[in-house]
């Protein structure tokens, strides 16, 4: 008889990215982190950065240098508007790109918001090791992500695979 896996609880952490949010009025930072500790996990830190590649490119690089991240979730600044650049400053530090994330988002998007969700540039991948997933800014975007997607995914418990058992070959070479 084939024993059950032990769910492992990761250090999740989450960045918001906006020019205008603060802690008081950053509903899909909220979101997050209550869906994260509901599942389970654990959140390693939540910050606020402006809108700006530098700023969140550095918040970031920390994150994923600290052997106690698995993870990384960020909110906002992924459209098409002139200040938003998630991508710009997360695709730099990527060592691999995870396409079928952005491409499952706008599916499941689409069911919701049609059409607008092609204006979404959300994107996932790995970076040292720590996986960061870059969701929209609404709080629909991030319950749909997090529901749909990135739960089972951080669940090592999800047959017939997953993410988490990954982990100790990320950084392989």
């Amino acid at each position: 008889m084939k024993a059950e896996t032990q769910f492992l609880a990761l250090k999740i952490a989450v960045l918001t990215i906006s020019d205008s949010r603060t802690e008081a009025d950053d509903v899909s930072g909220k979101i997050l982190v209550e869906r994260i500790e509901q599942a389970g996990h654990q959140v390693y830190q939540k910050k606020i950065v402006v809108d700006d590649i530098y700023h969140i490119r550095a918040v970031i690089s920390h994150w994923i240098i600290e052997h106690e991240v698995n993870a990384v979730i960020t909110t906002g600044g992924t459209g098409v508007t002139g200040r938003d650049g998630t991508p710009e400053a997360v695709m730099p530090l990527l060592d691999k790109v995870l396409d079928g994330f952005g491409e499952i988002f706008r599916m499941l998007s689409y069911q919701q918001i049609k059409t607008s969700t092609m204006q979404s540039r959300t994107i996932a991948g790995v970076a040292n090791g720590t996986y960061i997933f870059c969701l929209p800014g609404s709080s629909g975007a991030c319950k749909t992500a997090w529901d749909d997607l990135i739960k089972d995914q951080l669940d090592i418990r999800t047959k017939p695979c997953n993410l988490v058992q990954l982990m100790p070959r990320l950084k392989e070479k």
